[in-house]
């Protein structure tokens, strides 16, 4: 004969009692149970708050030394979005709020990292709803791309390009001050841009595009040379001429000369 198998029993929905007389009492006990479980699923939660965290105390180490007073439900780390450093402080939500109020008269004061860390409880009133927004995602460090197109050496039109609107966002500051009758002066990015030089012009180049050229004809070049003949001439009573004595040599230099 073929041996049937059996699938897996379902437990009853109305649970009975082995004993008849004793059903009601049974019934009692059940009813109990079931409204403590619920008293118990219905724990209020309390977030705190911590501050003056030190560097190294990140959400793996808050989690795991926090979870030694109850049960950490979610976990906020303030991080910068472009370097990735904690901000030094946190907030955490726990199951219950009476263990939050342990943990911060606990933690108030404590030292850790040669910090005091200051903790608080955040009355649930003011609890933002989006206050963990973004907790359970993963922190990842800022991509190197963006990292090294935020530090790059920028062109010259480039460069033109961001002082332009540098001095368009000053030009509209001063004008909002003083359309509010805000007599204030302060040090723009004007003054710190150097001037731009004039280009010096020689003294003997004419600039003028209409002045006529000098004619080279022989007649004007043999009166150029005599002008530069009668000039040598006038400064010849002008030069001087010192002649100095003979230095006598030393008898040990004649000797080798002879």
């Amino acid at each position: 004969m073929a041996v049937k198998e059996e699938g897996p029993v379902s437990a009853p929905k109305n649970l009975l009692s082995l004993n008849p007389e004793e059903e009601f009492e049974f019934q009692q006990k059940v009813r109990n149970i079931k409204s403590q479980s619920k008293k118990h699923e219905k724990l209020t939660p309390g977030v705190i708050c911590l501050r003056r965290i030190p560097q190294g105390f990140y959400e793996k180490e808050i989690r795991e030394y926090f979870s030694q007073f109850g049960k950490v439900v979610r976990l906020r780390l303030s991080r910068s979005k472009k370097t990735g450093r904690s901000k030094g402080y946190a907030f955490l939500e726990f199951e219950c709020d009476e263990v939050a109020k342990i943990v911060a008269d606990t933690m108030n004061n404590y030292l850790i990292g040669e910090r005091l860390l200051k903790c608080n409880v955040i009355p649930p009133e003011k609890v933002h709803p989006t206050l963990f927004k973004g907790c359970n995602t993963i922190f990842k460090k800022p991509s190197l791309p963006a990292v090294s197109r935020y530090n790059k050496v920028r062109t010259a039109e480039q460069n033109s390009k961001m002082t332009k609107k540098l001095l368009q966002k000053e030009h509209q500051k001063r004008k909002r001050l003083a359309g509010k009758g805000i007599d204030y002066d302060f040090p723009g990015f004007a003054e710190q841009i150097p001037e731009k030089k004039k280009p010096e012009t020689e003294q003997n180049t004419s600039v003028n595009s209409e002045d006529t050229t000098p004619l080279c004809t022989p007649s004007v070049l043999e009166r150029r040379k005599s002008m530069v003949i009668e000039n040598d001439d006038s400064d010849e009573d002008d030069e001087i001429i010192i002649n100095y004595p003979a230095q006598k040599k030393l008898k040990g230099e004649a000797k080798k000369a002879r």
